[in-house]
């Protein structure tokens, strides 16, 4: 695997939002900025309750492959306008020629991120892409070099690294309070009911438990103990070629271990733990959107740090879209292109040792 990452360098996850005692990422931050918004699904829905939060971000367009499906979301969220598929032209790339839109966020599925990302860019559109960025890290690395060529911000969205809670945890993990880590556990898991036309068991899809949850046993790996030196991978696959379990084992130089579980049929506790020399940190179920971490030190003495979110917790992510937008930057450094493409590699390395393949590979 290509060094993307210092081997044992933990990624700290920082926005200004850490360092501020105002965390509340409604105020906003500068001017204007109009977003498109493709797709009118589930994700997309939640995504854009939280973005109409946001005081400096314009509700501008919506696509969907129904001009009737984009006008019901439009209608209902705000939006200025609203496209959808009309003859050979899908409402995608209706919307990437309205000159009003300064970003889009790509909510569609897995396997269509890459082309509807990449078209984004030609159009010279910032890019917010929903995890995974792509497929693999072959696609990832072809969006991130277009986005530097073309001088545009592009960013996954893993909106997890900008909760207070982990933004917090990984300060906590960064400060030696924990001594030097040595064990993480993390798992999420929950029982999807098996339907072969939806997109988690269809391979066609990207399906399967890994690509769809994976990343979030991965971004505690990485912001408590980096990149890994190895990686084990094994998993169970359906019929139709996806998992439904995989399990992630990573290994670190100085002995480190990472356990970490994704699942489509088993109702796992969805958690983190983070164990060090000195102490171990825990956080409260989802794992991706904790509102709870329990320290403990080595003598037993126990703190509990609570935290609330604004909207659902997309606010942070979004807000520090439009940060960057209004700075001038090209990537966030909370969530920089580097660390999406060390994850695809990951990700790669482990579904070639489990098997899972899909088309675009």
């Amino acid at each position: 695997m290509p060094a993307l990452i210092p081997e044992t360098e933990p990624l700290l996850v920082r926005t200004p939002l850490l360092d501020s005692a105002n965390r509340d990422p409604v105020p906003a931050s500068g001017s204007p900025v109009r977003w498109g918004v493709i797709s009118t699904g589930r994700i997309a829905s939640t995504v854009v309750s939280d973005l109409a939060l946001l005081a400096d971000a314009v509700l501008q367009s919506v696509s969907s492959r129904t001009q009737e499906n984009a006008e019901a979301f439009a209608s209902e969220y705000g939006f200025q306008s609203a496209y959808g598929d009309d003859g050979g032209l899908p409402g995608y790339q209706r919307l990437l020629q309205d000159p009003a839109v300064d970003v889009v966020y790509v909510a569609t599925p897995h396997t269509s991120h890459y082309a509807v990302a990449k078209a984004a860019l030609e159009a010279g559109k910032h890019v917010l892409c929903e995890k995974p960025l792509t497929i693999n890290a072959r696609e990832a690395d072809d969006l991130v070099r277009l986005a530097k060529d073309k001088s545009l911000f592009l960013m996954e969205a893993v909106w997890t690294r900008f909760l207070p809670s982990v933004q917090r945890a990984a300060e906590i993990i960064a400060s030696g309070e924990l001594g030097e880590v040595r064990w993480l556990q993390a798992d999420l898991g929950f029982p999807a009911p098996h339907n072969p036309e939806s997109r988690l068991w269809r391979r066609e899809d990207g399906g399967g438990a890994l690509m769809d949850v994976g990343v979030y046993p991965l971004t505690w790996a990485l912001i408590s103990l980096g990149r890994p030196d190895s990686l084990t991978a094994t998993a169970h696959l359906t019929d139709g070629g996806v998992d439904s379990e995989t399990a992630l084992t990573l290994s670190y130089s100085s002995g480190a271990q990472v356990q970490a579980m994704t699942s489509l049929t088993a109702a796992t506790p969805q958690t983190a733990t983070v164990s060090g020399t000195k102490g171990m940190l825990r956080c409260n179920a989802p794992l991706f959107n904790p509102t709870e971490l329990t320290i403990t030190s080595g003598s037993g003495e126990q703190r509990v740090e609570k935290f609330t979110l604004a909207g659902h917790g997309y606010t942070y992510q979004l807000r520090e879209v439009i940060r960057c937008l209004q700075q001038g930057l090209l990537e966030s450094p909370t969530m920089p292109l580097a660390d999406t493409l060390a994850t695809m590699s990951l990700l790669d390395e482990a579904r070639s040792q489990a098997g899972i393949s899909y088309p675009a590979d």
